[in-house]
């Protein structure tokens, strides 16, 4: 009986601490939501320490997750969606308490209550044509390094990789034969074929020699696989002048992968087609490269001018060009 008592007032005690430790929760979530800079500091340390009991290993995981970020500091002008994310963690928190502590019901709906905020998306950013051209040019060409980085820049805009993904490339993945292609693993563990321009084929054969191992990186520095990181300083190291401070442009890897979504969409490639290329899960996300390519939008205004106006640079419809097609007409 002594122990049957005992472990009752444990399991008292751990709710307890749990219903303490999610009020003090839910005052974080609410100041989260006002946007306060640091929720944190009016806290007492009587309000903190059961939120501190969560660390124990029998707690929960979604407990000892979030009891790891009670330190936080949210007044360092993080953005919209750092406080989203933080306060997503709450919530997940919250739906677990609620499963294992009734009398916390209300609580948890206050916070489930609060709303994430609206985020504008990230403005999508490229090079254009000369740009690409003159950077290609101004690549070393000789030297084992300067092939490599030739190569790298050359793939990052044929495939429009991911950094990430152009680190995993191994020579098992790349057919450079007649139709030179790469496969490449992206997220979600999925796997998609790029085709190769001849020019980025032959480069990389002369980057990685007669007989390179199959499980070798193509992009390496010292026998090592280069890593994200490596590949973000090699970009940064030629293309840095590029970099326009008027609308806030840095060139990096992933803006070679925006340059050859805008590019492909400008040649008439299929939106669905880009996707595929790109590895997109949601044709939505490939979607907004037909928003920001300016130059469609140009033809577009100029096909649509009203008559009278210049129509120097007008185009002419198709069916206007076949003779054939306009003398049936006229015979009707």
């Amino acid at each position: 009986m002594v122990s049957t008592r005992s472990g009752d007032g444990a399991r008292d005690h751990g709710a307890a601490s749990t219903a303490s430790a999610a009020a003090g929760l839910a005052s974080v979530a609410v100041a989260v939501a006002a946007g306060a800079e640091n929720p944190f500091r009016s806290m007492t340390p009587q309000s903190v320490r059961p939120m501190r009991n969560l660390r124990s290993p029998q707690s929960p995981p979604h407990h000892r997750e979030l009891a790891e970020a009670e330190v936080l500091e949210l007044d360092r002008h993080n953005h919209v969606r750092t406080r989203n994310q933080r306060l997503a963690a709450i919530h997940t928190l919250f739906d677990y308490i609620a499963t294992r502590s009734p009398e916390m019901l209300g609580t948890c709906q206050r916070v489930a209550a609060i709303p994430m905020k609206r985020a504008a998306p990230a403005e999508t950013r490229f090079l254009e044509r000369d740009e690409v051209e003159g950077l290609l040019r101004q690549l070393p060409r000789d030297g084992r390094l300067g092939l490599r980085d030739r190569a790298l820049v050359l793939f990052l805009y044929n495939t429009g990789a991911r950094a990430q993904e152009v680190a995993d490339v191994r020579v098992e993945h790349l057919d450079l034969g007649e139709h030179p292609i790469v496969r490449l693993h992206g997220k979600g563990d999925k796997w998609r074929t790029c085709p190769l321009w001849r020019q980025t084929a032959e480069l990389l054969g002369s980057l990685l020699g007669p007989k390179p191992l199959p499980q070798a990186p193509v992009f390496a520095s010292n026998g090592h696989a280069l890593t994200r990181s490596g590949i973000y300083k090699v970009v940064r190291r030629h293309a840095s002048s590029l970099d326009d401070p008027r609308s806030g442009r840095r060139v990096s890897p992933h803006v070679f992968r925006h340059t050859a979504a805008v590019h492909l969409l400008e040649a008439g490639v299929e939106v669905n087609v880009i996707r595929g290329w790109l590895g997109h899960a949601d044709l939505t996300t490939t979607n907004r490269y037909a928003e920001i390519n300016t130059r469609a939008k140009l033809d577009a205004l100029r096909a649509t001018e009203p008559p009278g106006s210049s129509a120097a640079h007008r185009v002419t419809p198709v069916w206007r060009s076949d003779q054939a097609l306009l003398d049936w007409l006229a015979s009707l």
